[in-house]
C-alpha cells in the first residue's frame, strides 16, 4: 500500500469538481490540488504554452510534493500535455478526457451527442479523436466566457444564461440528447445550460467516471492508502489564496475551509 497524496491540478476551481469526486470516492486518500489562478484561463492560450504549464505543475507536485498519482483535472492542459507528460513522468497520470467521452457514448439513448468546451479543447480535436463509434454524430461547441463566470463566482445571472443561449445554440440545433461539459468548471453552471438544453438532455461531467478510474489504477497498482482516517487535504494556489479559499470553499465544501498555500513559477 501507498499513503503518499494524489495530486491534481487545474487552471483555477474547475478542477474541484474532480477533487470533489476523489475526496467522496477515496475518503483515506491526502489530496494535493494546484489551482493556476495566477494564469488562468488556459483555454484562449496557445496550447504549446499550456503544455509548458502543465509540465511545470507535474513537476512541482511529483518532484517537489511527492505524489503517487498526477489527475489532469483540466480538459485544455488533458489535451494539450497528457500523452507526453505521461512519457516524462514515471507516476500514473490520468486526464479528463477519455472518462468523460466514455461516460457521454454511454448515456446516449439517439446517437446525437454533444461536447462543450474551452476554445483550446475544441480545437485540440481530443473529444473529436476519443468520441466515435458505429451511430455517433458528435457536434462540439467553444463556450469562451464560461471559465471567467465561474471564476468570479456568477454562476446563475442573466448574463451568463444570455451567454448560454447563445453559445449553445449548435448543440440545440443538433438535437443531441447527451451533452458533455467538456471543461471542469462547466459543471458549476449545470442548472443554467440544462435550462437552455431542456430537461431531456442529459448532462455528464467527466468528474466521477474520472474518480473511477482514479481508484482503477490504484487497486492495479497497489497504491490505495492503508490507512483508514480521514485524508488530509492541501489546496494551493498561484494567485490570490484569500479568493481561492473564499470561492473554493463555496464550490467545494468544508474541505476548502482551510490555509491556502501560495506558489509562484520562476
Amino acid at each position: 500500500m501507498d499513503d503518499r497524496p494524489i495530486g491534481m491540478f487545474d487552471s483555477g476551481f474547475g478542477g474541484l469538481t474532480v477533487a470533489r469526486a476523489v475526496i467522496d470516492l477515496l475518503p483515506a486518500e491526502d489530496l494535493i490540488y494546484i489551482g493556476d489562478t495566477g494564469r488562468y484561463p488556459y483555454g484562449p492560450r496557445d496550447l504549446a504554452e499550456v503544455a509548458g504549464f502543465a509540465h511545470q505543475i507535474t513537476a512541482t507536485l511529483v518532484g517537489e510534493l511527492g505524489v503517487k498519482l498526477v489527475v489532469v483535472a483540466c480538459n485544455t492542459a488533458a489535451a494539450a500535455a497528457l500523452d507526453d507528460l505521461r512519457a516524462s513522468f514515471e507516476v500514473p497520470i490520468l486526464g479528463v478526457i477519455s472518462p468523460g467521452a466514455r461516460a457521454t457514448v454511454s448515456a446516449t439513448r439517439s446517437g446525437r451527442v454533444g461536447v462543450i468546451g474551452t476554445v483550446g479543447t475544441i480545437a485540440s480535436g481530443a473529444y473529436q479523436r476519443e468520441i466515435r463509434g458505429d451511430g455517433i454524430e458528435l457536434t462540439c461547441a467553444a463556450c469562451p466566457g464560461f471559465v471567467e463566470f465561474v471564476e468570479r463566482g456568477e454562476t446563475a445571472s442573466e448574463q451568463v444564461h444570455v451567454l448560454a443561449e447563445r453559445l449553445l445554440e449548435p448543440v440545440v440545433r443538433a438535437k443531441v440528447d447527451a451533452l458533455l461539459l467538456g471543461c471542469t468548471h462547466y459543471p458549476f453552471l449545470a442548472r443554467t445550460i440544462a435550462d437552455v438544453m431542456g430537461r431531456d438532455v442529459v448532462l455528464v461531467s467527466s468528474a466521477d467516471e474520472t474518480a473511477f478510474e482514479a481508484l482503477a489504477i490504484m487497486t492495479r497498482s497497489g497504491l490505495g492508502t492503508a490507512r483508514s482516517s480521514p485524508g488530509r487535504h492541501r489546496f494551493i494556489s498561484s494567485g490570490d489564496v484569500n479568493e481561492f479559499r473564499r470561492l473554493g470553499s463555496r464550490l467545494l465544501g468544508p474541505e476548502l475551509d482551510v490555509e491556502v498555500e501560495a506558489c509562484s513559477w520562476p
